[in-house]
């Protein structure tokens, strides 16, 4: 399984050459927790190696990779159920990446990992998607009489119109705002991509009346961190209750769809679709890197098919009577 040859030492072992990968992951500004996960992963597959006597990289060929690949497919949690598919694609898929580094530095002489054929993903749609009706009655549900309710029905607006994540959500500042441009600066964005997104007028003028009404009743001292969206406590509010706080909504709207922050981003993207937006303008507004992941909306959307097809299908221009 492994290539013939001499161990590898202490220096050209796994940890060595997986902490180097990081420092220059960490040079080219990937975003750290890209940087745990993939350590995670990599040292699985390095113990993995090492219970087998297989000591660094260099021992490492294309057999010993489809091997863990059948383990991989073969593994069983302790509950006794498989890894996922996609668990599967994502650890295969960091050793391409790592192998790949690996070979550019000139540490191996090939890629072992350059002809491994990854698992097919399933393509997914997306859980859930709101009519605009549904969105307005979930609206409805904050009390907008208290500085929490004013802050969530912001904050409701905002990843309707914006389809923003919730982590980006979280990681607001209020200086992110241009209201007079009526834009939005995602800093936080997946990966560590930055981009400046359009944010509708019916968002604006709640966020105005969230930051001049209810965001000062959480601020507490004169210190002010900037954060968009406060706890009662005056810190930063957690992606676990941005979560909690919309479900209960949801679910006190009488709407029985899952999801919860998510669900407003599916939403956008499936309605401006509809409307007539380019595929690629969504791209741009969701923070997509790649245009196959936004594609996922041409799927989802009978009403966008539907046109597309009334529009290209020489059938559907038939009558009953033809």
């Amino acid at each position: 399984m492994a290539m013939s040859g001499r161990h590898a030492s202490r220096d050209d072992g796994f940890e060595t050459w997986i902490d180097r990968y990081q420092e220059a992951g960490r040079v080219r500004h990937v975003a750290l927790s890209t940087l745990r996960t993939r350590s995670y992963k990599l040292r699985w597959f390095a113990r993995w190696c090492e219970e087998r006597d297989i000591q660094g990289p260099v021992e490492v060929d294309r057999a010993t990779l489809e091997t863990y690949q059948r383990w991989l497919f073969h593994y069983r949690k302790t509950d006794g159920q498989p890894l996922k598919v996609e668990t599967q694609f994502q650890r295969l898929s960091t050793l391409c990446g790592f192998f790949h580094w690996l070979t550019e530095q000139g540490v191996l002489p090939h890629n072992p990992a350059s002809l491994l054929q990854l698992p097919r993903l399933p393509k997914k749609l997306p859980a859930s998607v709101l009519c605009l009706e549904e969105v307005e009655h979930i609206m409805e549900q904050p009390l907008l009489e208290t500085p929490v309710g004013l802050r969530d029905r912001a904050m409701m607006e905002v990843l309707f119109s914006t389809g923003i994540r919730r982590q980006e959500l979280v990681g607001l500042r209020v200086t992110d705002l241009d209201l007079e441009g009526g834009t939005l600066w995602i800093r936080m964005g997946k990966g560590g991509v930055q981009r400046r997104i359009p944010i509708g007028n019916r968002a604006l003028v709640w966020l105005e009346k969230y930051l001049q009404e209810g965001r000062i009743h959480h601020l507490k001292g004169p210190l002010d961190e900037g954060w968009m969206f406060l706890n009662v406590l005056g810190g930063p509010l957690s992606k676990v209750s941005v979560t909690e706080r919309l479900r209960s909504y949801i679910t006190k709207a009488g709407i029985e769809k899952p999801g919860a922050c998510h669900i407003f981003r599916h939403t956008m993207a499936t309605l401006m679709l509809e409307g007539g937006a380019d595929i690629r303008y969504i791209q741009e507004m969701l923070g997509h890197v790649s245009l196959n992941t936004t594609q996922i909306y041409t799927r989802v959307s009978p009403v966008h098919l539907k046109e597309v097809h009334n529009r290209t299908h020489p059938a559907a221009k038939l009558t009953r009577e033809d």
